[in-house]
């Protein structure tokens, strides 16, 4: 989605009634500025047209309960006590034509943007839908925790290339923690400041990453309190209710559309609107009308609409999981409930950008299989599309479903392959051994435990061969400053602990060979190969001296450097500015491979602080992931890095009795924002 910088709100709007007029008659002129004013939150134009075109449920009992027959309930946001704003993201409240500052200082914004008070003309609701979780039809599922404030009309004077994206001139706003809605199952509809505080910083990180997704306007805390078990360890604890704004042009997904679907042939459950097939229509209709609008007027035939409308969703699918391969996303739940029918990055959970490169990588410590991995999300996006297409038949014909399908794993490969030969600066040709260059680069950092996001970003640094230069020094210096970059010998030996039991896995090898089904019903081939390439990779390294490994490492890079400084040397071909095409591919390059992602060990710092009470590292942590390709003066470390853990007014939460020892993030040393993890990070579990 392309960038919109801060705007000016729409001007003051000032309705006197009688009321007013005699109150204004007892107050002096000073006080006439403050009794005049709104909160400019209460100047949103809300258009809830979703509210109108999709089916209602007409019950508003509280509790948890089916829904049939609709795509949304109406809720009761539930008020936390003492709301008050942690952070707000300008850029994306400037979507609503709001000012960042004006929101902040606003004495009713913590409460309307934490649902405990209704703005004017929000209309709030919960959205029913169903999802796949882990391979699983799961039945009803729905916003459980979200609430659908309504939908505030795009502002005058929007950026003209912002509408392309989002057709419908509206923005959904939500709030994420708001209480309970029918769809809450077991839980509680809260939100806590961590899970807060990580969906915030990355929806806007990846935003200006260049990612397509949601947008996120501010955290609200408060004293309300919950009970939470982080680790599942039987250790609970009281957490801060939290609540994040969350903005989109809509926040239908592909579980929307599976709240028709048949008695699941594995877990037997179904949707809760099945058989209601006119309601399907309808979804479609509106959807395509509103976010597709091109292919509704372009394609007359009601067939051939839906087909091109799933194509789309199809090639958008295709380009978001390319971009996130790219900058070594992995999103962690990527159940058919969180996939956006928009192609947005949608529900920041236990995501997590990779450190080391490893294409196993996987973010969420309940992913024991690794269904979800690194390597696994192109392909797990496409098996999403299918159960998308199944739930779309018959206004999809699984015929024409399938045809689409077939090309998005070459999509998928062009549109990589385009990221990455930005990412290493091949612009001016497209030859076929790319994709081997590519991939050795890949097989290099993953032997050398090389960091994913500072490796890209150092090879800028290799310049293309010229005329007069000595290459082996060139080369040597090259893979010195790549080596740095590298885990060290005792990282690696970690890295490669098998995960599982060494009883537990003989169990298992022995199941799979004594007892095939039943092996099938308690683990995979797949895990077990994982663990078998672990233990075969620490047996090798514990018969190798660091020495020798670290010898080793610098000739694999030495071999791949001078394999892509011979392919530069091609850019260079029938070039007559040779600095020029530098210049370029350097320019291109470092504005590819960002200097700074949201590594968890910046997010846990910035939690930890606001925990303590300090949201000074919240709003600088979202100051560097708005500029992540660049360096800024005076933003390399922490905040409390010189100032003794100390944040300046309106950082400190007026809510948080001072604390007499600094937070653990402050005891532990600073690290800079863009260096790899500390040795502590490896102790991060997200779930």
């Amino acid at each position: 989605m392309a960038y919109l910088g801060p705007r000016l709100g729409s001007s003051h709007i000032l309705l006197l009634g009688v009321s007013a007029v005699r109150f204004l008659g007892s107050v002096g002129m000073e006080d006439m500025g403050l009794a005049m004013s709104r909160s400019p939150l209460e100047r949103l134009d809300f258009d809830n047209v979703a509210l109108r075109k999709l089916p209602m449920d007409p019950s508003e009992e509280p509790g948890v309960r089916q829904v049939k027959g609709a795509c949304f309930s109406r809720v009761k946001t539930q008020a936390v006590t003492k709301p008050r704003f942690v952070a707000v993201s300008h850029s994306a409240l400037a979507l609503l034509g709001l000012e960042g500052e004006e929101v902040m200082n606003d004495p009713l914004g913590p409460e309307y943007l934490s649902g405990s008070r209704v703005m004017p003309g929000s209309e709030p609701a919960a959205h029913c839908y169903c999802g796949h979780q882990f391979g699983q039809f799961a039945g009803q599922l729905g916003d459980g925790a979200a609430c659908y404030l309504g939908e505030v009309k795009v502002p005058p004077g929007q950026d003209p290339d912002l509408l392309l994206e989002n057709p419908s001139g509206r923005w959904e706003i939500q709030v994420k923690g708001a209480g309970l809605t029918p769809y809450s199952r077991q839980a509680d509809g809260r939100k806590v400041l961590r899970s807060s505080i990580r969906e915030f910083l990355c929806s806007e990180a990846m935003f200006f990453l260049g990612v397509p997704t949601t947008r996120a306007g501010s955290v609200v805390t408060s004293d309300s309190r919950v009970i939470r078990d982080v680790y599942y360890s039987g250790h609970p604890r009281h957490e801060r209710c939290s609540v994040v704004l969350r903005i989109a042009p809509t926040f239908l997904r592909f579980g929307s559309f599976e709240i028709f679907k048949q008695a699941d042939e594995f877990t037997g459950r179904q949707g809760p609107s099945y058989g209601r097939d006119e309601i399907r229509g309808q979804m479609m209709d509106y959807v395509i009308e509103m976010f597709y609008p091109e292919i509704q007027q372009s394609c007359l035939d009601r067939v051939e609409r839906n087909v091109t409308f799933f194509r789309e969703v199809m090639v958008r699918t295709a380009r978001l999981v390319a971009q996130w391969q790219c900058v070594g996303f992995c999103h962690g739940v990527l159940n058919t409930d969180n996939m956006s029918i928009l192609g947005l990055t949608l529900d920041y959970g236990p995501y997590g950008f990779m450190d080391r490169f490893d294409p196993d990588f996987i973010c969420n410590a309940s992913d024991n299989s690794g269904r979800y991995s690194y390597q696994a999300q192109p392909a797990i996006c496409r098996w999403n599309l299918v159960k998308l297409a199944e739930a779309l038949a018959p206004e999809l014909p699984p015929d024409r479903a399938e045809a689409v399908l077939d090309e998005y794993m070459d999509l998928y490969n062009r549109f990589y392959l385009e990221n990455m030969r930005k990412k290493l600066g091949l612009l001016k040709k497209e030859e076929p051994e790319d994709e081997i260059l590519i991939t050795e680069l890949l097989q290099t950092m993953h032997d050398t435990g090389a960091d994913f996001t500072n490796t890209f970003r150092s090879l800028s640094q290799i310049s293309c061969p010229m005329q007069g230069e000595t290459e082996e020094d060139h080369v040597k210096k090259a893979t010195d400053f790549l080596m740095e970059q590298c885990a060290s010998f005792e990282e690696l030996k970690a890295a490669n602990q098998p995960t599982m039991d060494p009883r537990e896995l003989a169990m298992l090898l022995s199941l799979a060979q004594s007892n095939s089904q039943l092996f099938q019903m308690i683990s995979d081939r797949a895990t077990i190969a994982r663990q078998l390439d672990r233990l075969s990779k620490l047996k090798d390294l514990m018969e190798t001296s660091e020495e020798e490994l670290k010898t080793k490492h610098a000739e694999q890079w030495t071999a791949w450097i001078t394999r892509y400084r011979k392919r530069l040397a091609h850019e260079l071909e029938g070039q007559n500015d040779m600095q020029a095409v530098q210049e370029e591919r350097v320019k291109v390059m470092d504005s590819t491979n960002p200097r700074i992602v949201l590594r968890n060990y910046i997010a846990q710092n910035a939690i930890e602080a606001a925990e303590s009470g300090d949201f000074s590292e919240v709003q600088r942590v979202l100051k560097v992931l708005e500029k992540p390709f660049s360096s800024q003066v005076g933003l390399e470390l922490p905040a409390w890095v010189g100032g003794g853990g100390t944040s300046t007014q309106g950082e400190r939460d007026e809510g948080e009795e001072p604390q007499q020892e600094a937070s653990p993030s402050t005891a532990r040393g600073p690290v800079p924002y863009d260096s790899k993890p500390p040795a502590w990070a490896r102790g991060i579990c997200v779930t």
